[in-house]
């Protein structure tokens, strides 16, 4: 990665407030504190990491404004509001550069049913297969290897990225980003037990993804078992997430990666589950609910719920809970020095199990 960045360009991207110092270097790379050499930028989005900027030796260093250090020679701070914010803008640019758009029009090795409807400013890669009556709106990008089955709907400038599925009678919406290995409308996985025999129950629904929802690679939407898997407005799903059959998530929420929401449940606006939660089915999760990294959840919880554990309970309930849980060695200790202390006939906790 070459950005080729001069100091007065990187000022004007990010509507710099100031700038110290300066450099003759261009920026060519970017890279964090500890690891910058000369010729890359780099930034303080965090104060407790304030102590490493004086050693780095990045070219420039975007810094918040109230940061008091100064900077090295042939070293320039760039002070901004917000210098995470201002190290955002300047990716953007650079992913402009490095991820131009792609051309429109249709790759020759691509399979594409004669019924299907294909806007003429789409573009469909190598190897691409599109069946019937599907239907692909305008600016849509299905890179290579994008599978799209009979009647599903790719919307307005959504962008598939190699190895995506997207099974029959399947929606999206306006502007859907879809990583690499994404499934939208695999199989819900129900099944009847009749003496002994798990028999396949018919997932005859359909999965509908609304606009601006970004979905990470390896993930899975199961298919409704009727009616639909929705997916929210806005929601961002990190990799490796299994969503079920008929589970309805709101608009705006975070899913993180490995977590999982089994069949029906239902989350509302803003809600936020951390790494691996585990949500059991038919329940009901408020808006702005937020579940901890590998949180387990077996009852509905109310607006703007904050838990953590297995089985969840209320954060502050379950920090105090872990406190106690480092202290049960010492207590076992102390228990066992007292039985010790005591008559065998009188000892009260003869029959105590720790």
């Amino acid at each position: 990665m070459n950005l080729d960045l001069s100091l007065e360009i990187i000022g004007q991207q990010v509507k710099a407030v100031s700038i110290q110092g300066a450099t003759a270097n261009l920026v060519t790379g970017i890279a964090s504190l500890s690891e910058a050499q000369v010729g890359d930028l780099s930034f303080l989005g965090n104060t407790k990491y304030q102590s490493l900027v004086p050693a780095c030796e990045a070219s420039v260093i975007l810094v918040p404004l109230d940061y008091e250090g100064l900077p090295r020679a042939n070293q320039a701070f760039v002070r901004v509001n917000n210098p995470s914010e201002a190290l955002g803008l300047i990716c953007e640019a650079v992913a402009e550069r490095l991820f131009p758009k792609p051309i429109s029009g249709v790759h020759p090795s691509a399979v594409i049913h004669a019924s299907a409807k294909i806007d003429k400013t789409a573009m469909i890669g190598p190897l691409c297969v599109i069946e019937e009556g599907a239907v692909i709106e305008a600016g849509a990008v299905l890179v290579a290897h994008v599978y799209v089955g009979r009647f599903a709907k790719i919307g307005e400038g959504c962008h598939l990225r190699p190895h995506v599925s997207i099974m029959e009678y399947c929606q999206l919406g306006k502007h859907v980003q879809l990583h690499s290995g994404v499934v939208i409308g695999s199989d819900g996985f129900g099944y009847s037990t009749v003496k002994g025999v798990h028999h396949k129950e018919a997932q005859v629904g359909i999965v509908v993804v609304e606009d601006e929802v970004e979905v990470g690679s390896n993930t899975t939407i199961d298919r409704a078992r009727f009616a639909k898997t929705l997916i929210g407005r806005g929601t961002k799903i990190d990799n490796l997430v299994q969503i079920a059959h008929n589970v309805q998530v709101g608009p705006h929420c975070i899913l993180v990666s490995q977590s999982g929401i089994a069949g029906s449940t239902q989350l509302g606006s803003h809600v936020i589950l951390g790494g691996q939660a585990g949500l059991a089915g038919h329940l009901t999760i408020g808006d702005g609910s937020m579940i901890g990294g590998q949180g387990g959840v077996i009852n509905s919880l109310p607006a703007k719920s904050y838990v953590r554990g297995t089985p969840c309970m209320p954060i502050n309930q379950e920090m105090r809970l872990h406190v106690l849980y480092k202290r049960l060695p010492d207590l076992n200790a102390r228990v066992t020095e007292l039985e010790k202390r005591l008559p065998a006939q009188k000892n009260p906790c003869a029959d105590l199990q720790v």
